[in-house]
C-alpha cells in the first residue's frame, strides 16, 4: 500500500472533523528537552477520533450504520463521529474498560452494550451483530482506514515543525504506532512502549507472528489488546528502532509528573511513552532529540463526572 498517499488523503479528509492538536517544548520532565504533542486534547480525549472519521468518510456506511469494539477509547471515538456525520452507531465494551469511559460512550450518543470480560470479548460480540445486520464494521486499530487516520497525526506533528531523531509512542493493539510508521517509513526513529503486563508487540516480534498474550495492569482499558495488529507487525518488522517495556509503577509516575509539572491530566495509557524516557527503559545517546506522544485523557475516576 502507497501509505503516504493514503495518510494524505487521510489528512484532507478528515481536517474540517478533527482537532489540530497543540505541541510544547518541556524542560522539566527529563535531564533534556523533550518535544510533546498534546494529542489527548483531541476530540473525546485520544487520537481515534482521527480513525473513525477516515473510516467514516472513506466507506460506505449502510442503512444499519456502525459497530465497534472497543476498550474506550476507540468507542467514545467512532460514537462522536458517527453522531457528528448522522449514522447511528452500536458500541460494545467490556465491563474492564470502567465507568469514566463506559458514561463517556454514553454521552457521544452511541447505542452502547457492555459485555463481560475484556476486549476480545466485546470484539466477538459486534463481529456477530455485523453479521447479523451489516453494519460497517470499524475495528480500533486493524484496518487500512483506521490506520491510515491515525497516520495524520505524525503529518501533523511535523508540519508543526517537530525536530526530533526519536519519537516514543505507546502500543496497545498498535493502530497509532503503525500509522506514525507508515508516515515516518523509518525517517524517524520510533520507539515502542508497552506496559510489562501488556506486552502485545514485543511478544509479536519475538516470535515472528502475532500471538495471543494475557493483559492486565493500570493501562489495560487502553493497551489491552491480546494480540498486536497484523498491519502494525509488519510495519514494526520493517521500521520499528526499538521495543521497550515499562512497569505500572513508571506509568502511574509518568502520570503524576505530567500532572504535578505541567498540569496535564492524562490516564495512565497516555502517560506511559513518557514512562519508558523517565524510568530508564529507554536510554536516549548524547545528544538525540526526543519527542512523546501524549495520546490519551480520560483517567478513571473521571475527574469531573
Amino acid at each position: 500500500m502507497d501509505w503516504p498517499t493514503e495518510i494524505a488523503a487521510a489528512a484532507a479528509r478528515i481536517a474540517p472533523h478533527v482537532q489540530r492538536t497543540p505541541v510544547m517544548d518541556s524542560a522539566v520532565l527529563w535531564d533534556h528537552p523533550v518535544a510533546l504533542k498534546l494529542e489527548h486534547l483531541q476530540h473525546t480525549g485520544s487520537f481515534k477520533a482521527r480513525g473513525a472519521f477516515n473510516t467514516l468518510l472513506s466507506l460506505p456506511v449502510p442503512a444499519a450504520g456502525v459497530v465497534a469494539a472497543s476498550g474506550g477509547n476507540h468507542g467514545a471515538a467512532v460514537a462522536y463521529a458517527a453522531s457528528r456525520l448522522g449514522h447511528p452507531a452500536r458500541i460494545f465494551v467490556p465491563e474492564l474498560a470502567g465507568p469514566a469511559k463506559i458514561a463517556l460512550i454514553d454521552r457521544c450518543g452511541a447505542d452502547l452494550t457492555v459485555v463481560p470480560g475484556d476486549y476480545s470479548n466485546a470484539l466477538e460480540a459486534a463481529r456477530q451483530l455485523e453479521a447479523e445486520t451489516g453494519a460497517l464494521q470499524i475495528h480500533a486499530y486493524d484496518a487500512p482506514a483506521t490506520v491510515a487516520g491515525q497516520g495524520t497525526l505524525l503529518r501533523e506533528w511535523e508540519e508543526q515543525g517537530l525536530e526530533a531523531d526519536t519519537l516514543l509512542i505507546a502500543v496497545g493493539g498498535g493502530g497509532l504506532i503503525a500509522g506514525a510508521l507508515a508516515w515516518s517509513r523509518g525517517a524517524r526513529r520510533i520507539v515502542a512502549v508497552e506496559p510489562d503486563t501488556a506486552p502485545t508487540l514485543h511478544a509479536a516480534l519475538e516470535a515472528g507472528h502475532p500471538v495471543d498474550v494475557a493483559v492486565s495492569g493500570v493501562a489495560a482499558n487502553a493497551l489491552g489488546a491480546r494480540r498486536i495488529g497484523d498491519i502494525c507487525l509488519g510495519l514494526a518488522q520493517d521500521h520499528l528502532a526499538a521495543s521497550v517495556r515499562v512497569s505500572d509503577a513508571a506509568i502511574l509516575e509518568a502520570q503524576r509528573t505530567l500532572w504535578h509539572s505541567h498540569r496535564l491530566l492524562l490516564e495512565p495509557a497516555g502517560a506511559t511513552a513518557l514512562a519508558a524516557l523517565r524510568s530508564g527503559a529507554y536510554v536516549p545517546a548524547p545528544g538525540e532529540r526526543v519527542a512523546v506522544l501524549l495520546c490519551g485523557a480520560n483517567p478513571a475516576p473521571d475527574p469531573l463526572p
